[in-house]
């Protein structure tokens, strides 16, 4: 479990092609200072699983399977591409930002970005399958990073960026028509089971 809270903003140092995935060899300081093979570690948004580690390197190796690559923005990573980093949650510490899995729900993409003084309103297109999850002042994570929603339609939402989230993370170097990494509040999906709101969408 991660809090959607960027840790350190990576770099991408090799993908290696392989039959039915991609080995990303990435570069990371602080998430690979205490990182053990078989950690879990976000990359923009993914939980990915290190199989290979050299702290004194700054660096680890994940492998990414089919059904990631088809169902996140991995698969456009390149050498030099950066990446959000974020280790798991420690249990008991601090909640920053909110209950984030590292599953990624869909793909959007960069519409518009509207700067302002200090700050950047930015508009992301969002699969109509995942409309209902996403309200006005509610959470979402993009490229793992735990943002509020600003304005919510059927077909995109809107997140305004403090200097902070421009500076540190991957939002801050995207440009239009770049896809992002969407997981929606799993709150919201676990209530809609029980309830059993949203079955006719499911299944109608």
């Amino acid at each position: 479990m991660f809090t959607g809270i960027i840790e350190e903003l990576g770099e991408v140092i090799a993908v290696e092609q392989l039959p039915d995935s991609v080995r990303l060899t990435i570069a990371g300081p602080a998430v690979t200072a205490d990182a053990a093979h078989g950690d879990s570690i976000a990359v923009n948004g993914v939980c990915l699983t290190v199989i290979d580690e050299q702290p004194t390197d700054g660096r680890f190796t994940a492998d990414v399977m089919a059904e990631t690559l088809n169902r996140s923005s991995l698969g456009v990573l390149q050498a030099g591409s950066r990446v959000n980093l974020e280790r798991p949650m420690v249990l008991g510490g601090r909640l920053d930002g909110h209950l984030v899995q590292g599953h990624v729900d869909g793909v959007g993409q960069i519409t518009q970005r509207t700067p302002g003084e200090d700050w950047e309103v930015v508009r992301i297109s969002l699969p109509t399958n995942l409309s209902r999850y996403v309200v006005e002042k509610g959470s979402i994570t993009v490229d793992g990073i735990s943002l509020t929603v600003v304005e919510a339609h059927d077909d995109w939402f809107s997140i305004s960026l403090i200097p902070t989230t421009l500076a540190l993370t991957t939002l801050g170097h995207k440009q239009i028509g770049d896809p992002v990494n969407l997981e929606v509040d799993v709150i919201a999906k676990y209530v809609e089971r029980l309830t059993g709101a949203g079955k006719e969408q499911r299944h109608g």
